[in-house]
């Protein structure tokens, strides 16, 4: 099964982050920080309107983790993030997993994980999954 995958494998996923996603995001997580929720005080912020959870994009990585590449049945061990730019409602992101070393005795499959929007990039980070026999 290991042999089915080559470096270089990539997978990507796109989404529209909207005021509802947020609102959700925030009752799943119990992140309200008002830089998410608040007009008024997201316009005081250096962001100056109100900007989505980082992990909300960073969640589109586990996406394309369980259903396209690896798989289904495939185990999150570790992932490395770095935000490097905010993701506003309206913005449309698209992740994008890249598989750079695959460890077969182990089972594992390591990936660079990099989200853009409009060709910029917002996070990149290192991925490390399991996948069961």
């Amino acid at each position: 099964m290991m042999e089915r995958f080559k470096l270089g494998d990539t997978a990507t996923y796109t989404q529209t982050i909207t005021d509802a996603d947020i609102k959700s995001f925030a009752g799943i997580s119990g992140d309200n920080n008002p830089v998410h929720m608040s007009d008024e005080y997201a316009e005081g912020s250096r962001f100056k309107k109100r900007i989505a959870h980082g992990l909300i994009s960073a969640s589109f990585f586990s996406a394309l983790f369980g259903t396209k590449l690896p798989g289904p049945g495939c185990v999150y061990v570790n992932q490395s993030l770095k935000f490097l730019r905010p993701v506003y409602i309206n913005d449309t992101v698209t992740a994008r997993v890249v598989l750079t070393d695959i460890d077969v005795v182990k089972r594992r499959l390591f990936f660079d994980t990099i989200c853009e929007v409009n060709r910029k990039k917002v996070i990149t980070g290192k991925a490390e999954i399991y996948l069961p026999e």
